[in-house]
């Protein structure tokens, strides 16, 4: 087997092996991030020219969104080619250049994976479509009749996470499933051919030096046999919930076995993250046994507000819960599908005290691009420019998903922002050139060296990264506090003051502390205790 950069780079300090149990790992969303040859479109060269910038912010991995060849009727996540890159992102070779670059800076690189469903404009469906009914090709998706006296009912009741019928009525006059766009035909997982496809998409990745993959929809690949209705008409918010037929059934986990025997025989340690959306963490848990994948987004704590006892119960309930399957637990605050969490949770002194709380959390964590510049959610985006497929939907998701999506600002004082020098696919408020990288590099006030700061503390301090457990300290209301061997973390999460006597000396605090008795309202404080 050929033997990669990645195969070199080092392991976890942590007490178990596996680099994954203690990395922060930065999410780049590509048309969004740096912008090579000045269309107004982030590309994998304008990636790599920036990966020293990454490197020096102290992450461990890069999450790249989809880059693949693709329509883009949601933004990547139709995919027409896995083994080809969408020329408005560049070439394979582009996306070689980053992953080697990526290597030699000490950084690896995860690759986004779609495996729910496809473009429209795959081979195998456009091949399917023009074979017509009774195609072997049909089979590897899920071609239905139609109910009603001339099949002009949808097979099933199902709707899409977009909104309307999750069918479309072929001119042969049968349906296709789609849970997403109808742009995006779902495969069927219990065809063997797309079984081995993925498998082999995989070892292409992984052959030219991947990582791992970020699987969307985790929760999604297998149905229901039958494809039972749902039985009621409401709109499908219920992500996750056990009880629909068409998410997290537990069949998706024999596909996982199978991927995790395709990692593991890669040297360096190459891993599987699941996007799946479950109705707890105990169910989570279940996509991370020993013979699974490596990771898990925790949504249920990305979910959670701004709140000492509701954060509590969460970080307990996901740390117990990826305990006895002996996987990391993971924190997100923000990713390309949510409002961003400075404009969640009201202020940046939270945003910025939530930061250094998920970051002394024991296992990984996520940053969103952005993230470690403070940036709010564009909220005021014209109805003209909005590219979210689901936005045009009557009753679909909130249709607002481009506010978290506006490029980054990196110089200068008018947009662009040194993203480019086309413009961007988005407008980018005329406030951001306060928060580009060049304005906030070398303030010790601004939120990009708070980021800065709390990696290399993280990556330095023995008690941090990788583990199970926190120790919880007895706080006021309001207040949290937890020791992980001699460090100590303590959150206020109230807009008042809090008397607390220091439990050591000071590390990193993420607003001013004029008295170490004294924690600030929204403010979250490091201790060497």
């Amino acid at each position: 087997m050929t033997q990669h950069l990645a195969d070199a780079l080092p392991t976890s300090t942590g007490t178990l092996p596996g680099w994954w149990r203690e990395a922060v790992i930065y999410q780049v969303y590509p048309r969004s991030f740096a912008d090579s040859n000045g269309d107004g479109m982030g590309d994998l060269e304008g990636i790599r020219s920036r990966l020293p910038y990454l490197r020096d912010l102290g992450v461990d991995a890069v999450w790249l969104s989809p880059f693949y060849a693709s329509p883009q009727a949601d933004a990547g996540y139709d995919v027409a080619d896995y083994r080809a890159i969408d020329p408005m992102f560049g070439t394979l070779h582009d996306a070689d250049a980053v992953i080697r670059e990526a290597h030699a800076l000490g950084l690896r690189i995860i690759v986004d994976l779609v495996p729910n469903h496809c473009s429209d404009q795959h081979e195998w469906f456009k091949q399917a479509l023009r074979e017509g009914p009774g195609s072997p090709l049909r089979e590897r998706f899920h071609f239905r009749a139609g109910q009603g006296a001339n099949g002009e009912l949808p097979p099933n009741d199902w709707e899409s996470i977009f909104g309307g019928p999750a069918w479309t009525r072929t001119p042969d006059g049968e349906w296709y499933l789609h849970l997403f766009a109808s742009e995006q035909p779902d495969f069927n997982w219990e065809h063997p051919a797309v079984q081995d496809e993925f498998r082999s998409i995989l070892r292409f990745w992984l052959d030219l030096g991947a990582d791992g993959f970020r699987i969307d929809v985790a929760h999604g690949l297998v149905k229901a046999p039958g494809l039972p209705d749902l039985g009621r008409g409401e709109q499908l918010k219920l992500l996750g919930n056990q009880v629909l037929p068409f998410f997290d059934q537990d069949g998706v986990h024999e596909i996982y076995r199978s991927w995790r025997r395709v990692l593991d025989e890669y040297a360096g340690d190459r891993i599987g993250v699941a996007e799946a959306w479950t109705p707890s963490a105990d169910r989570t848990a279940l996509y991370l046994r020993p013979d699974e994948l490596h990771q898990a987004f925790n949504f249920h704590y990305l979910n959670t507000g701004w709140d000492a006892e509701a954060l509590r119960a969460t970080i307990d309930e996901s740390l117990d819960s990826m305990r006895p399957v002996g996987a990391p637990t993971t924190w997100v605050l923000s990713n390309h599908d949510v409002v961003r969490h400075r404009t969640r949770f009201g202020t940046l002194e939270k945003a910025r005290a939530a930061a250094l709380l998920m970051l002394a959390l024991p296992g990984s964590a996520y940053v969103y691009q952005g993230e470690e510049l403070g940036l709010p959610e564009v909220v005021d985006l014209p109805d003209e420019v909005r590219q979210d497929p689901s936005f045009f939907k009557a009753n679909g998701q909130d249709g607002l998903r481009d506010g978290c999506r506006v490029p980054i600002p990196w110089s200068g004082d008018q947009a662009p922002y040194g993203f480019g020098t086309g413009g961007s696919w988005l407008p980018q408020p005329v406030e951001w050139a306060g928060l580009s990288v060049e304005a906030q590099t070398g303030d010790p006030q601004s939120t990009l060296e708070l980021y800065r700061s709390a990696l290399r503390v993280r990556r330095a301090h023995p008690a941090l990264g990788a583990g199970d457990g926190v120790e919880w300290l007895p706080t006021p209301a309001g207040v949290l506090a937890f020791r992980r061997g001699d460090f100590v973390c303590t959150v206020n999460t109230t807009d008042e003051p809090v008397r607390l006597p220091a439990p050591g000396t000071v590390l990193l605090a993420s607003g001013d502390l004029a008295d170490p008795d004294v924690l600030p309202a929204d403010t979250t404080v490091w201790w060497q205790g």
